[in-house]
């Protein structure tokens, strides 16, 4: 679900012909028609005809050499193109269609060449440095894209696609404002470009501007309710803004029209899980239990999930279920210490107390400055009768802690212990 640069096609399909005998014109005028209605064999067979009549026509294999590549036939494409250029060196069109093949296949410097050629033919031709500018922004080379972008712009300044493509570079940037300006330019010149709602919508995510963001890609889905990127990027606002329902709705739809995007199913399979922590902070256990199950069914390798629905199982006194999710949250990340620190609650109240004191030496090795370690150590220590080691660990909560009520705590067991001595 990359962003998409727009290819500015410099000529359409139905170019003048010249003057030929009437059977080829009347192949050619059919091929136009039955392009224009997108039936693209009928198309090819016309324009096969026109050649079988007249092999030396450029113009003939140029045409269909764009129904092959509207048949996304790549190899048939650029082998009528290559025969169009070979025929009429000069051929604008031909040069053009060719570098819009080979962006397709990321072959950027054959793309380069191809778009040289069409400048040199015609230096005052926009849409040419446009193009020119999209294939260096796609090579990642910012400057030269944007050199030629500003010179698309400045030879035609109602050039809506050098607009859209100059505002994804900024964006690559991240450069936010100027990006927002150029997006802005594009979809008030082309109010219907449902991809540049969809990318001024992204360039408002980051910039904060969430409302600004919904509004965008509400229009980018109203303007093409197919858009499986715009619901995706809107899921993701309303995920950030804690509207559950309305962010699984969107990732949902997002993977009923791309199934194959694995981003989509790690991201839905987060909020169902940050929408379980939710209801974990709420008490809500079933509920909770049940987002972290979807959660782990779409992503098996969440150990956000499988630390939570761990701790959920703590709060429900299901040790051993606890144990295993909190088990598989460290395998899946084994400097997970939110883990360690919640299995060592667990090992506690199973009566595990080597294994705690394990745990809580794992997260101090992780963490030396955390204070709550210590003392939790330290209360074990004391439990176990070795004093010595738990005033350690609680004076080390008191040196490290800035929270007043763990330093009284430790404080009064450390006076405990010693009452004790």
């Amino acid at each position: 679900m990359k962003h998409r640069l727009m290819f500015i096609m410099l000529v359409g399909i139905m170019l003048a012909v010249p003057a030929c005998t009437d059977p080829v014109q009347k192949h050619l005028e059919q091929g136009n028609t039955y392009f224009e209605q997108l039936q693209w064999d009928d198309a090819i067979n016309e324009y096969s005809q026109a050649i079988e009549l007249n092999p030396d026509l450029a113009l003939a294999y140029h045409k269909r050499g764009l129904a092959h590549a509207a048949k996304e036939d790549w190899e048939a494409a650029l082998s009528d193109f290559n025969k169009a250029l070979e025929l009429d060196p000069k051929l604008i069109e031909a040069y053009s269609q060719r570098a819009s093949i080979y962006h397709a296949q990321q072959q950027w410097d054959l793309a380069i060449a191809d778009l040289n050629k069409t400048i040199e033919l015609d230096p005052e031709l926009a849409a040419a440095y446009s193009n020119r500018g999209w294939t260096y922004a796609g090579k990642g080379q910012f400057e030269q894209a944007l050199a030629d972008l500003n010179k698309a712009i400045e030879l035609d300044p109602e050039l809506a696609e050098a607009y859209y493509n100059r505002g994804l570079v900024h964006s690559s940037q991240g450069s936010w404002d100027m990006c927002i300006a150029d997006l802005s330019k594009a979809i008030e010149l082309d109010p219907n470009n449902f991809t540049a709602y969809n990318d001024r919508g992204s360039a408002y995510t980051n910039t904060g501007q969430l409302d600004a963001a919904i509004a965008d890609f509400n229009k980018a889905i109203e303007l093409n309710p197919d858009y499986a990127l715009a619901h995706y990027n809107r899921g993701l606002v309303h995920k950030e803004q804690g509207q559950w329902e309305e962010a699984i709705y969107d990732l949902n739809k997002a993977i009923e029209m791309e199934p194959s995007l694995v981003v989509v199913y790690q991201k839905l399979a987060e909020t169902y899980a940050e929408r379980g922590y939710d209801y974990r902070i709420k008490g809500l256990w079933d509920a909770a239990i049940a987002d972290f199950n979807k959660a782990i069914e779409l992503n098996p390798y969440l150990a956000f999930a499988y630390l939570n629905r761990g701790t959920t199982y703590n709060s429900q006194s299901q040790w051993d279920l606890a144990i295993s999710d909190l088990n598989k949250a460290i395998e899946l990340e084994p400097a997970y210490i939110s883990a360690y620190i919640n299995r060592a609650y667990t090992y506690i109240n199973t009566g595990q107390l080597d294994k705690a004191i394990a745990d809580y030496n794992k997260v101090i090795e992780l963490d030396a400055d955390y204070a709550l370690s210590y003392y939790n150590r330290g209360i074990i220590y004391f439990n176990l009768g070795q004093a010595d080691s738990a005033i350690a660990d609680l004076n080390k909560a008191i040196e490290l802690s800035d929270d007043p009520d763990l330093v009284t705590a430790a404080q009064e067991r450390i006076a405990e212990i010693q009452r004790r001595k």
